[in-house]
């Protein structure tokens, strides 16, 4: 049996001059700006315009260009290497939404492979209409090749991924010299409030997750779930992880800072928490600032994965892995799988 699994993640660009483009087809997404294409479009262009250069300033910090591809290319190798020591006739390949390479690109490469099973990961543990649900829909649009499909829409709980963070989380706290009087952020990217007033259930996964790896650590009993990145006038969940480190300053706590809901370094963590984030906690006399890493290639992380993709094979459909199963209330769950 010759297995395909297609790890999917945003992209980022592999150049400032890429800064552009990728932009543009961001917010021409209509999963990220919900107009029609005649408004949308324009828009996306103005948008990617006048953000240029200040992301080409972010980037640059990052050596001029986004880590994302050659992260996500080590985890996918790792993941190979695990499926293939559990005795599977498997290559994993790479899906980016924005950036190469692109979708229509992987598809091409899947088909000639001819794979009998397939399986959509996409390395967004918490799912969103604008992440996992977005790649999903263009991977069905241009794939046509053979094989039999399955998705993972979501694994928020599952015991790598809460395992990895806490691990990293623990890691920065004892490098520090294991401080007491810190609190523990749960940073993830925000969304605008709307969406998730749709139905959209990634506020309550992200809260998920959180819960699962603070359960891991007891000896950090203060924890906050907060969300950063906002883009635009929209009002966006709240609070902001700006918000969240200033108020533990005025509780007289340092912070350590965990990006929940990314499993790779990229622009949003090694800029934002990095730079950003640091700077302000430092104008503002909040010490210490710590920064956990992301799961990236621990096997906890990488192993997750590939229980998710055995898990996966003997179904079809839609399904999370583990034990999450969206409230009915959330009504953009992709596999309306009823209370958890």
């Amino acid at each position: 049996m010759k297995l395909a699994v297609v790890l999917f993640n945003l992209g980022g660009p592999d150049s400032l001059k890429a800064v552009r483009p990728f932009l543009f087809n961001l917010f021409r997404d209509p999963a990220i700006i919900q107009l029609p294409a005649l408004a949308r479009y324009p828009l996306a262009a103005l948008i990617s315009t006048t953000r240029n250069k200040p992301a080409q300033a972010n980037y640059a910090i990052m050596g001029g260009r986004s880590p994302l591809l050659p992260e996500t290319e080590a985890q996918a190798k790792a993941l190979e290497a695990e499926l293939k020591a559990q005795g599977h006739e498997a290559r994993v390949f790479i899906a980016m939404r924005y950036w190469k390479p692109f979708a229509a690109e992987t598809a091409r490469e899947v088909a000639a492979y001819a794979p009998d099973e397939i399986v959509l990961l996409p390395l967004y543990p918490q799912f969103s209409t604008t992440t996992t649900g977005s790649s999903v829909k263009e991977w069905e649009e241009v794939y046509s090749g053979p094989g039999r499909t399955r998705t993972v829409c979501c694994y928020p709980t599952s015991d790598g991924v809460a395992d990895a963070h806490a691990t990293e989380i623990r890691k920065v706290w004892e490098a520090a010299g294991k401080p007491a009087n810190v609190r523990l952020l749960f940073s993830a990217h925000g969304l605008p409030q709307q969406v998730v007033d749709g139905g959209d259930p990634y506020q309550a996964q992200i809260e998920a997750t959180a819960a699962a790896v603070a359960a891991r650590l007891p000896e950090l009993a203060d924890w906050q779930v907060c969300f950063q990145s906002r883009v635009g006038r929209l009002r966006w969940l709240e609070p902001s992880t700006e918000t969240a480190i200033l108020a533990a300053g005025r509780d007289g706590k340092g912070v350590i800072v965990s990006p929940i809901a990314f499993v790779s370094e990229h622009v949003e963590t090694l800029v934002e928490l990095d730079h950003e984030y640091a700077e302000l906690a430092q104008t503002h006399n909040v010490a210490p600032y710590l920064r956990a890493r992301t799961p990236g290639v621990q096997p906890a992380f990488i192993g997750e994965l590939a229980k998710a993709v055995t898990a996966a094979l003997p179904r079809e459909g839609v399904q999370p892995h583990g034990a999450w199963r969206c409230p009915a209330t959330h009504g953009k769950c992709p596999c309306k799988g009823g209370a958890k």
